[in-house]
């Protein structure tokens, strides 16, 4: 429909013309994509929008000069528009495979290359990251509130297509079972979910018999799919559920019916109505008739409903996911952190914001199968060196020196979480299905510490810096500091 690569800022390409003009275009520069904080008081997010990433830097280049003369207009331009008309990415991407489980301050994505191609990509990446790790922790906090399935269902709340498009595919990534969006799933490769609509019952009539029909009919011409009856139209318990108990009955569906079958609640008491509607169809022999729920729920509403006792088998969510709705907002930063093999950094008088200095790669450390920490570190430096070499190390906090762990050589682990996704400008793409992606974040998710994936107040998981990073950050702190102090006097 577009192409995502120029879906950015003007100041990129404001900035990219200072770098033009003074020389530095061709400056190597080193830039990482993460975040600080997780949402929902959380320690950890889930990966996804990657493959989109990918496909946005391929834009590059696409776009012709008269494109770049409404923002870049004037004699002054023509040569920096030429270039950016023809300018394709030529750099090298490292990122954490969709599905993975990143935790703040690790580099989600690095971006190595010539310095206007790296700094242009900062808006769109920023915009696909965010939004898709927004949703798959969403999912994530959703899916893990419950033990039965979760269908993801809140395209209609989403923020515009392209958000409800690929906003299903993150969904299903962070645990859900399915999405009900069809385009999402022709394009990723899985079935949609969906049943009815209450306009699908009110447009047979306003009566317990139109209701009987509009199942009826939709029993009728859905044989051989699965067979799901939105009973609360008029009223749930009185007239809804037996009037699914009788149309399934006249249709001959029952327990045999191996596409399976149920009824959906989305109103009232659900705790109540779903139990009242197990002892109803438990009655009239559908035990295998399941009950699906909706209505605003979300990781919260969910446990609360078991904890009272309700017989639900299935949850639909909505806009709590798609729009990742008590935390809208993902906190991805893209920042540079190495120009022409010199580490730089943003100092911040607010702790959180101090970021990392130089070319980096995240270590997960795992005994036994059981991730114990994660550490990252200067590529190709000392503490990269020692973990290749499974010797022992020792990981120190960063903010409080009393806190240390050491593993002793040859006992542990060591998987490196960035992955070379693009090398001299030819990306190589991810050839997993969507199912196997998802399994991928699953498989991780249980190598966590139970404590570490509980909803309120975990446990946070060890994640660190090596000491040589440590002190490539603290001498330029330092460095800086001291420089300001000197400048300062000197203007006394």
């Amino acid at each position: 429909m577009f192409n995502t690569a120029y879906c950015s800022d003007k100041y990129q390409y404001t900035m990219g013309k200072s770098y033009f003009e003074s020389g530095m275009k061709d400056k190597i520069a080193v830039f990482n994509l993460f975040y600080r904080t997780a949402p929902d008081n959380n320690n950890w997010a889930v990966v996804s929008g990657v493959e989109e990433v990918l496909e946005m830097i391929s834009g590059l280049g696409k776009m012709d000069e008269r494109f770049f003369e409404y923002l870049l207009p004037g004699d002054d331009c023509a040569e920096y528009r030429k270039m950016l008309a023809a300018m394709k990415f030529t750099g090298n991407l490292y990122a954490m495979r969709e599905g993975e489980i990143a935790f703040p301050l690790e580099p989600v994505i690095t971006v190595e290359a010539p310095l206007i191609e790296a700094q242009v990509l900062e808006t769109p990446m920023l915009c696909i990251m965010n939004h898709q790790m927004a949703v798959a922790t969403k999912a994530s906090r959703v899916t893990r509130s419950t033990s039965k399935p979760v269908s993801e269902f809140g395209s209609r709340r989403a923020h515009g297509p392209w958000a409800a498009i690929y906003g299903g595919k993150a969904a299903i990534i962070g645990g859900c079972a399915n999405s009900s969006n069809i385009l999402s799933a022709d394009i990723f490769g899985f079935q949609s979910s969906g049943t009815m609509a209450h306009s699908y019952v009110t447009s047979f009539g306003v009566s317990v018999a139109s209701e009987f029909k509009a199942f009826d009919t939709y029993i009728k011409t859905h044989r051989g799919e699965g067979l799901i009856l939105l009973i609360d139209t008029f009223d749930t318990l009185k007239c809804g559920l037996q009037n699914a108990i009788r149309a399934f009955k006249a249709n001959g569906i029952d327990d045999s019916y191996p596409q399976g079958y149920g009824v959906r609640l989305d109103s009232g008491d659900l705790a109540y109505l779903s139990q009242e509607c197990r002892a109803e169809l438990d009655k009239a022999g559908l035990a295998k008739c399941k009950v699906f729920a909706t209505n605003s729920l979300d990781e919260y509403l969910i446990p609360e409903l078991e904890r009272q006792g309700a017989a639900i088998d299935s949850y639909g969510v909505g806009d709590a996911i798609a729009t990742s709705k008590h935390n809208p907002c993902f906190g991805n930063v893209y920042k540079l952190v190495q120009i022409d093999n010199q580490p730089v950094l943003k100092r911040s008088e607010d702790i959180v914001k101090l970021i990392n200095p130089g070319f980096q790669i995240t270590y997960r450390i795992s005994q036994n199968g059981a991730f114990k920490a994660d550490v990252t570190c200067l590529r190709g430096g000392p503490f990269e060196k020692k973990l290749l070499a499974s010797e022992e190390i020792t990981i120190r906090a960063e903010f409080d020196d009393t806190r240390h762990t050491t593993y002793k050589a040859g006992s542990y682990e060591a998987k490196p979480l960035q992955v070379q996704m693009i090398k001299g400008g030819v990306a190589s793409r991810d050839t997993r299905s969507i199912a196997e992606r998802k399994q991928y974040y699953l498989d991780n998710l249980a190598c966590l510490n139970p404590t570490q994936k509980r909803l309120i107040n975990p446990h946070y998981y060890k994640v660190d810096i090596s000491d040589d990073l440590y002190d490539l950050k603290m001498n330029l702190i330092n460095n800086i500091i001291k420089e300001i102090d000197d400048f300062s006097h000197s203007q006394d």
